[in-house]
């Protein structure tokens, strides 16, 4: 069922419902014109039979073109002459037909990619990100989203997740040839020295400072029948050994026992890959902590907390997460500025994007002009079409009542030659 294009008319419509009438009026009042002038010159020879012809040439210019123009939006004089109130009757049709050149000539993919590459899209945005006020405004619209999604997230429906979807995933993945592999990366790379080295300057902070539970912890597993002195005298033994141990590891890259945890760690990464015992005793772990019922709560107690820090991180104005978030979008705009290889791949990354998003949703965005169209009411339709093109419209009547009337004169001449 049609539905009415516009529900009441706006001022600018008003405006332009001014500007049509006045332009009418123009078009109306010449051809009044030229037919007051008929009427007195008629009969008459000479140069007013040239004014006469003029005049007569005139009125049917005038005559034809209002008879067109009025022919697109309704029936001249309501009469239901055939052809003519075309919009409303072909509007549906019209529609079809924009539907279609919209999609040949704007949705094609060498034009898409053309476009996209005239526009030099990464250039523009990186030079805009290189404004510090930019990059704030849009690392402060991105975390006001990112803020208002975590808070729109409910607990219960994150908890539902991890039970019904993550961990379920989880035990029938294998997690053998995942830790292997990653394990493998981890040694290529060295990233776990970085990892050993906070460990041991953790432990031997605790050393130092902690050496009275460092003996008791010993003391208690000392023999009952070993005299105090003696246990007081070998756990201090043991701690300054400890410390010393613990300081030797840390100055020395090349020792020892970091080259046998190397070595132990490259043997759990090839046997997590090829030995079917260790595969066998990790999926055993692997389930046995995803089975244990305090995995989700323990799971869900990480998840606020780090909500509950993130969300307090993203709304500090002047905190550094956006600080550092917009000094690296700045140096990343910087960055395309300078590497041409970077901007080709954006532009191509972007390029290609816009073309696939066209190729599976380009039938749907077409589709809203037929629709649309097709829920307009025609008399509305042809009423607001009107008001946006009749005023330059009515220059083809005012157009028309000038040639006509030159072209008059001119078959009056030729005439009269003959």
């Amino acid at each position: 069922m049609a539905t009415a294009l516009i529900t009441q008319e706006t001022e600018a419509d008003a405006l332009r419902r001014t500007r049509l009438r006045r332009m009418q009026a123009v078009a109306g009042g010449l051809l009044l014109f030229a037919a007051v002038v008929y009427l007195v010159t008629q009969d008459r020879d000479g140069f007013w039979g040239y004014v006469n012809a003029g005049a007569e040439a005139s009125m049917v210019g005038a005559i034809a073109d209002w008879f067109a123009v009025t022919a697109l939006f309704r029936h001249p004089l309501g009469l239901p002459i055939p052809h003519t109130a075309l919009v409303p009757r072909k509007k549906d049709e019209f529609g079809k037909s924009l539907e279609e050149f919209f999609s040949e000539n704007f949705l094609n993919e060498d034009v898409i990619r053309e476009r996209l590459t005239a526009a030099d899209i990464s250039r523009r945005i990186g030079v805009w990100l290189t404004e510090p006020a930019n990059a704030q405004r849009v690392v402060a619209e991105a975390t006001t989203v990112l803020a208002l999604g975590l808070r729109r997230m409910r607990d219960e429906d994150v908890e539902s997740v991890v039970r019904e979807v993550l961990i379920p995933r989880f035990m029938e993945e294998p997690i053998s040839p995942v830790a292997g592999s990653l394990l493998q990366e981890i040694l290529r790379d060295d990233a776990h020295h970085g990892l050993v080295d906070l460990a041991l300057e953790e432990g031997h902070r605790w050393l130092v400072h902690n050496q009275d539970t460092f003996s008791e912890v010993l003391g208690e597993r000392a023999p009952w029948w070993a005299p105090d002195r003696l246990n007081e005298a070998v756990t201090t033994r043991i701690h300054l050994e400890a410390v010393r141990w613990m300081a030797d590891i840390r100055r020395d890259p090349q020792h020892h026992a970091r080259l046998a945890l190397d070595s132990l760690l490259g043997q759990l990464a090839q046997d997590l890959l090829h030995d079917a015992a260790t595969q066998e005793r990790a999926e055993n772990l692997k389930l046995r902590v995803l089975e244990q019922p305090q995995m989700v709560v323990t799971g869900m107690s990480l998840w606020s907390a780090f909500r509950q820090a993130l969300l307090g991180a993203l709304e500090d104005e002047e905190g550094p997460l956006r600080d550092r978030a917009a000094g690296e979008l700045a140096g990343f705009g910087r960055r395309i500025g300078t590497d041409s290889d970077l901007r080709s791949r954006l532009d191509t990354w972007a390029a290609d994007f816009v073309v696939w998003a066209v190729g599976r949703y380009g039938n749907e965005l077409t589709a809203v002009i037929t629709q649309t169209i097709e829920r307009w009411d025609g008399k509305e339709a042809a009423r607001k079409i009107e008001l946006h093109v009749g005023r330059d419209l009515q220059f083809i009547r005012i157009n028309g009542t000038v040639v006509g009337g030159l072209v008059g004169v001119v078959i009056h001449a030729v005439a009269q030659v003959l």
